[in-house]
């Protein structure tokens, strides 16, 4: 009998839930992308970029001390308040009811204009500059272990989608944006392609029909427990990636705490994120040997 190999990594198993699993469905803002740091920096950037024109084109002077007092910590509170406007318009819309759809996109600049102004920096850009600003969230970071996860697990067994709340254009630049072959996507899925925004099991349950598979056989990936509750109340399988400061549930709440016993599989932040998700899903890198996956 050869001798056992003390260098050879165990042999991963796969969990049992996930063996008929066929697509990952991914949320994007803060499980694909790093929309933090990106949105932060692009916010400092276009101040600076401000605070440095010349005397002759140079700011209201209220609106320019109140820009030049700005300090990073407060471009961070900043971003996360634009991003926590963003949860209530995406929760708050009801499908079906009388208020017309509008998308992340207007929703970003409606959001950002009532930030500026109550901060009293209304003045300190153009309509035109507000804009283009409100569309730093179509030039977000992917995480490092992003793209070369999701081509690994595209290039095996399984269909990747996006299932994000934002729009398709929104989406088709974040892709653009990772240069290259892009993010890696087989399809992009969106809530507006099913008028309803995650939660809401339209979402779920469309875009397992647009896969063309059952429910259980679709596994929701995403940094966020609360999304996958609702993927899992409708049927799918779930896959949680930890990635810093995006978990809203506190890990002494008891729902965080259930959602430890649910989730059918689950990358603590230091694991190695979407690489990590094929690891476990029995892809093996190129480094693997033989038989070390089942």
């Amino acid at each position: 009998m050869a001798a056992a190999n003390p260098g050879a990594a165990a042999a991963v198993v796969v969990p049992e839930a996930l063996r008929g699993v066929k697509a990952l469905t991914f949320d994007v803002f803060g499980t694909v992308v790093d929309w933090r740091s990106s949105v932060e920096a692009e916010l400092a950037q276009r101040a600076a970029e401000k605070l440095a024109l010349p005397a002759s084109a140079s700011l209201p002077a209220a609106a320019g001390a109140r820009l030049a007092a700005m300090t990073s910590g407060d471009w961070a509170a900043f971003a996360q308040e634009w991003r926590e406007s963003y949860y209530a318009f995406t929760r708050g819309f009801v499908p079906g009811s009388s208020s017309a759809w509008k998308d992340v996109d207007e929703h970003h600049l409606e959001s950002l204009l009532a930030l500026l102004d109550a901060r009293g920096l209304a003045d300190v850009f153009s309509e035109d500059e507000a804009r283009e600003l409100s569309r730093a969230w179509h030039r977000l970071r992917p995480w490092p272990d992003a793209v070369p996860g999701l081509r690994r697990l595209g290039a095996a067994r399984f269909v990747t989608a996006t299932l994000s709340n934002a729009n398709r254009e929104l989406l088709s630049d974040l892709d653009a944006y990772a240069g290259g072959g892009g993010l890696g996507f087989a399809r992009i899925l969106s809530a507006a392609d099913f008028t309803a925004y995650k939660p809401h099991p339209r979402t779920y349950l469309g875009a397992a029909a647009a896969l063309g598979l059952r429910p259980d056989e679709v596994a929701m990936v995403a940094a966020h427990l609360g999304d996958l509750a609702g993927a899992r109340a409708c049927g799918l399988r779930t896959i949680y990636v930890e990635r810093p400061g995006e978990e809203a549930w506190d890990p002494a709440e008891e729902r965080y705490v259930e959602a430890r016993r649910w989730v059918d599989l689950w990358v603590a932040e230091q694991e190695g994120g979407f690489l990590e998700v094929a690891r476990r899903l029995g892809i093996a890198d190129e480094t693997s040997r033989p038989g070390e996956v089942e």
